[in-house]
């Protein structure tokens, strides 16, 4: 028994250091010594041993091990993991803009799944899923004891394939089931249109790889339709969960003539990455608003960090997400990858958004009863996720405080023109109808109002 208890801890330890040795080795080596590393590699493996030995039931190895990665990576952060083959396949087809399942983005709370926001136009979308909600079964099966990886396996699969789900919900007296049948998810992730024949309204649910070449595409049609009359830009991220850094990039990009769009910091100083605008402004100068809520997280928060902190457009809404961190894909030859959080990320004045979110120019609420919500939208956000990472902006402002936000510079009057929240006995919110959209309305006066007054101040990118 001890020999072979001797191989397997050999075995365990081998494993794990093909995957995660470099790392771990640097940090034992500063802080204990390789002999403690060791030490602990061996306790995985006695551990491994044990199990495969005394457990009620045989233990699959693969699934023993893979589990033990996923745990030591979900331990770190919320948006850390690890992805078998299959799940790794999955993210690929994902990123490219085509996936199979429900159409939602979600985190993992308290045991349950939260949504951040459901994808438009997909099966979820039109059940009538909303940002905020807990999904706590599967198919009558709780998800208490499941990896946020696991259940995202089980919600995805075979298009016409149904799947019940049970979603607990803020306000509703009793757990809620809906039953979705699975579809192949194409998301448009750029929709527009024009409004009122004078302002164009784009809006981006998502940043994959199609997301900026269809952006440039909206932004021509829309001069093709509105020609000399297109007096400003409405961009709307709101409930856009985020995705491709580099996407974010080029969208950012697209509207700015120059200066920095956003910078990364690593562990080490050496991996700090920034990244420049180029030449070239598809708006053409004219003004913009971007729009967001609590469901705009990640790539949407670089975007609306950059614009805002250049002046190049108005943020209106309410604060975002505050997802300020950076996830590497770490591909592990013929098992899978992982998912690391590897830096956060800075916008082009020094701010760490990290668990703190955008903070719109002009606060607008979408609804009368957000104002009296005030408790219930922070529990929406990144900072309230367990084992959130925390911001760092104390810390470097106290090195390099980030220079304030230069004023916003509208036209006389405007300003006090806008209503943070709809009139009393307003009609509710349909999204059929841009009417009722009371932040978009609030956008649309804006707009106008910065086209009417006389010689109007282009904002300067920094």
């Amino acid at each position: 028994m001890r020999r072979r208890t001797g191989t397997i801890a050999a075995v365990g330890a081998a494993f794990v250091a093909g995957v995660v040795i470099g790392p771990i080795m640097g940090a034992g080596a500063q802080e204990g010594g390789r002999a403690e590393t060791y030490r602990l590699l061996n306790l995985f493996g006695d551990v491994f041993e044990r199990i495969r030995a005394e457990y009620v039931e045989p233990v699959n190895d693969r699934d023993a091990i893979e589990n033990a990665i996923q745990g030591m990576l979900s331990g770190l952060d919320p948006h850390s993991s690890y992805m078998n083959p299959r799940m790794y396949r999955d993210m690929q087809v994902q990123t490219r803009g085509e996936f199979g399942g429900l159409g939602i983005e979600v985190s993992q709370e308290g045991g349950y799944i939260k949504v951040i926001s459901p994808i438009d136009e997909t099966p979820a979308a039109r059940a009538g899923v909303r940002p905020g909600d807990l999904i706590t079964h599967l198919n009558g099966n709780s998800v208490q004891g499941l990896s946020l990886q696991e259940a995202v396996e089980q919600m995805r699969g075979e298009r016409g394939t149904a799947i019940r789900i049970t979603i607990r919900r803020e306000g509703a007296e009793r757990p809620i089931e809906l039953s979705i049948t699975r579809d192949v998810i194409r998301p448009q992730v750029v929709r527009f249109r024009m409004e009122g024949g004078d302002i164009g309204y784009i809006r981006l649910s998502s940043f994959n790889e199609q997301t900026e070449a269809a952006l440039r595409r909206a932004m021509q049609q829309l001069r093709q339709q509105a020609g000399a009359n297109l007096k400003g830009i409405v961009l709307d991220l709101r409930n856009n969960p985020g995705g491709l850094l580099d996407q974010a990039v080029q969208v950012s990009d697209d509207f700015l003539e120059q200066g920095e769009i956003v910078s990364t910091r690593a562990r080490r100083q050496e991996d700090a990455q920034r990244w420049n605008a180029r030449a070239g402004d598809i708006a053409q100068g004219l003004p913009i608003v971007v729009l967001i809520n609590a469901g705009s997280a990640s790539a949407s928060e670089i975007v609306a960090g950059a614009l805002q902190d250049h002046r190049r457009a108005v943020v209106m809404g309410v604060k975002s997400f505050g997802k300020g961190s950076v996830q590497t894909v770490m591909p592990i030859p013929g098992n899978g990858a992982m998912r690391l959080t590897t830096a956060r990320y800075y916008t082009p004045s020094g701010r760490s958004i990290q668990a703190t979110g955008i903070e719109p120019d002009i606060e607008v609420l979408a609804t009368r009863e957000d104002a009296t919500q005030q408790a219930a939208a922070r529990r929406d956000r990144e900072a309230d996720l367990r084992r959130a990472l925390r911001n760092d902006n104390a810390g470097q402002q106290a090195q390099q405080p980030a220079p304030p936000l230069p004023p916003l510079n509208l036209p006389a009057g405007l300003l006090e023109r806008v209503q943070r929240q709809p009139a009393e006995g307003a009609a509710a919110f349909d999204p059929t109808r841009p009417e009722t959209d009371h932040q978009l309305q609030q956008a649309l006066q804006l707009l106008r109002g910065i086209a009417a007054a006389p010689n109007p101040q282009r904002r300067a990118a920094r």
